[in-house]
């Protein structure tokens, strides 16, 4: 049962606090913490020190995506990357130390750590981590940990005192604290003691996200508190501008929105932008991509190509920078109510789009850019309806006393979402390697693939780049088949890469084996028909078309460099964390690790490093900025001498 009276135990001392829930709950604490931003790391780093000091002590941690700042290797790396870090997360940043073990296998043997989301590829090499990851929807997590007699959950929150007393905000994180304590309640088992972990900084969100002050049992508010941890913003690549304006040209006015994170999704939302204030533009560069129409034909079909009048409705489990540039450019403006009567008086035009109540973005937490968290906090202060954030039981799912508005609410829909590999016939690999090592976690996608097929006019797209660049050469992300996957083949639907969209839904095996052949590169064509046509998948007599055979990254720039050198596919299409030096030494010393990976590269580094070449333009400023302006040893010397070879290849 929640309380009703007022918090009796308030701190500012983290140490004494974790002290008091020591002793409060025994000798074996189990934790839930929310995944990403809204873990307190302070709090969390004294309960595992007190526990790895006291042997006696057990400690049990469910969470998911445990963020940490890189952890740069000696030499360039940690002289790019070591002023980098400090200048953008802030001196004070607190790294949640369980996580830095963990990642090194040096898990106190007391200590266990349990996640359904990892850090992309951050434990992969990580043997506790591996075997102690759970794989679960997101949907599914609240009501699998309501059975792990969970004692003790902290999250960080956003504190208000008015005139009505104290309230919290669950702001980033009400996905799953929410849910949770109500599968608690419901099975009657007891309430985990709650902690209020006050940030003088996190967005203050209202509606669903807010909660009385007797909701949490104990509050800790620290002294000093570190900066909200920030996503740098990376950059996008040609190839995933492609990608991008394929995906866009799928999206339908007046539709619903589903977004991830990442390259692949800012380069959907820059095309998305294009689309509406550069429409000409845009579909130039639509047209050089797609000579044979076939994006064309679909945008017919189930999208558009004009600009938005309408908008667009955001219903995602993640709330990103992505969303604040579609609202700022006047394409997330598509209100819904969650009033049924309003909502279908809306869908059918009668309903004034000033009635109170209308929210145009639905989420269930939110990470990203400082820029983004001051849009939330200002949108909140100006139109507190814009934004719900809400438990993920209402977002990624339809079922419940909600369906038939969610339905109504999410017509139109298009889930965007990214996987890593995807075989011909229609199967998605976006979590786990063939030898069931975890890169990530499933999260929230199979909710919204499944999701797409419920809905009446919903599609799922799922976006891959088509090949991958490894040790030994260059891959191809498109297979026949692999050992571990995602979505499985019977919820096929659009699969997109730089070379176009495949459209699986409906289709036959060898329908879909095509299509997924002619959003191939060019390179791998021969030898998956030739393995589709083994497996008596593909007709014996089936030739590729000489059109294919263009799917090379090549002919991709030749199609965009028009557009390209008119500035309309930036590197960072939405500014960047790095100063403009840094932006010139990110392609340099990413082409020393590429090059230096392999024995051939090695050899053909050795015989650039001997010559050269002339000097570069900033070559000066990056060598001053990198510390290697006057070189005192020779390690100094030999990384000098690497770094200008990269500059002036």
């Amino acid at each position: 049962m929640i309380r009703t009276m007022p918090i009796e135990h308030r701190y500012s001392d983290t140490d004494a606090c974790a002290r008091y829930l020591a002793d409060e709950l025994g000798p074996d604490l189990r934790i839930a913490a929310p995944l990403g931003l809204g873990k307190p790391h302070g709090l969390l780093n004294a309960l595992y020190q007190l526990t790895r000091n006291e042997p006696t002590r057990s400690l049990r941690l469910y969470t998911a995506l445990s963020l940490t700042q890189p952890q740069p290797a000696p030499g360039l790396e940690q002289r790019f990357l070591g002023p980098f870090l400090e200048r953008h997360f802030g001196a004070d940043q607190i790294d949640p130390q369980y996580a830095l073990d963990e990642a090194r296998d040096a898990l106190p043997g007391n200590v266990e750590v349990h996640e359904f989301y990892l850090q992309s590829g951050a434990l992969l090499h990580s043997t506790r981590a591996q075997r102690n990851y759970i794989s679960q929807n997101y949907t599914h997590v609240a009501r699998d940990l309501a059975v792990q007699e969970i004692n003790l959950l902290v999250q960080l929150v956003a504190r208000r005192e008015g005139p009505d007393g104290v309230h919290y905000s669950l702001s980033c994180n009400p996905d799953l604290t929410l849910d949770f304590l109500s599968q608690v309640q419901t099975a009657g088992r007891q309430r985990p003691l709650c902690v209020a972990v006050v940030h003088p900084d996190l967005p203050y969100m209202s509606g669903a996200a807010e909660v009385a002050e007797a909701y949490f049992d104990v509050e800790l508010c620290p002294q000093e508190s570190p900066r909200l941890f920030m996503l740098p913003r990376l950059p996008v690549d040609l190839a995933e501008y492609a990608l991008g304006l394929h995906a866009s040209a799928l999206v339908r006015d007046g539709g619903c929105l589903q977004i991830g994170i990442g390259a692949l999704s800012d380069a959907l939302v820059k095309a998305l932008l294009l689309r509406q204030h550069d429409n000409t533009q845009w579909r130039r560069a639509l047209v050089a991509l797609d000579p044979r129409g076939v994006t064309h034909a679909l945008a017919g079909r189930t999208g558009g190509l004009a600009p938005f009048q309408t908008g667009l409705y955001g219903a995602s489990e993640m709330v990103m920078d992505g969303f604040m540039h579609l609202q700022r450019g006047g394409i997330l403006k598509r209100r819904s109510w969650d009033n049924l009567a309003l909502e279908r008086a809306s869908a059918n035009g009668r309903l004034n789009q000033s009635t109170p109540g209308g929210h145009y973005l639905r989420g269930a937490f939110f990470l990203g850019s400082q820029e983004l968290y001051d849009w939330l906090d200002a949108t909140e202060a100006a139109d507190p309806d814009a934004i719900d954030m809400c438990p993920v039981s209402n977002v990624n799912q339809l079922y419940g006393d909600h369906q038939a508005l969610a339905m109504l609410q999410r017509r139109g829909a298009r889930f965007f979402n990214t996987c890593m590999m995807a075989t011909l016939l229609g199967a998605a690999v976006s979590d786990t390697l063939e030898d069931g090592a975890v890169v990530s976690g499933v999260g929230g996608q199979y909710n919204f693939v499944a999701m797409a097929h419920e809905l009446p006019d919903g599609r799922s797209a799922l976006l891959l780049r088509a090949t991958r660049s490894t040790r030994g050469g260059i891959e191809s992300n498109i297979r026949w088949s692999y050992g571990q996957t995602t979505i499985p083949r019977h919820l096929r639907d659009f699969i997109i890469t730089e070379y176009g969209v495949a459209d699986l839904r409906g289709k036959s095996d060898s329908e879909c084996i095509e299509a997924m052949l002619s959003i191939s590169d060019a390179r791998f064509l021969d030898a998956l028909c030739a393995e589709a046509k083994a497996h008596g998948k593909l007709a014996a007599d089936f030739a590729i078309p000489e059109a294919w055979r263009r799917h090379h990254p090549r002919h991709l720039h030749e199609a965009l460099a028009p557009m390209q050198q008119k500035g309309l596919f930036p590197a960072f299409p939405f500014g960047s964390d790095f100063t403009e030096i840094e932006q010139l030494l990110l392609p340099a010393l990413n082409w020393l690790k590429s090059t230096s990976s392999t024995w051939l590269g090695k050899f053909r580094l050795l015989r650039a490093v001997c010559r050269p070449g002339p000097v570069a333009a900033g070559e000066a400023e990056a060598l001053a900025r990198m510390g290697l302006t006057a070189p005192r040893t020779l390690a100094d010397r030999v990384q000098r001498r690497l770094l200008q070879t990269a500059l002036r290849r």
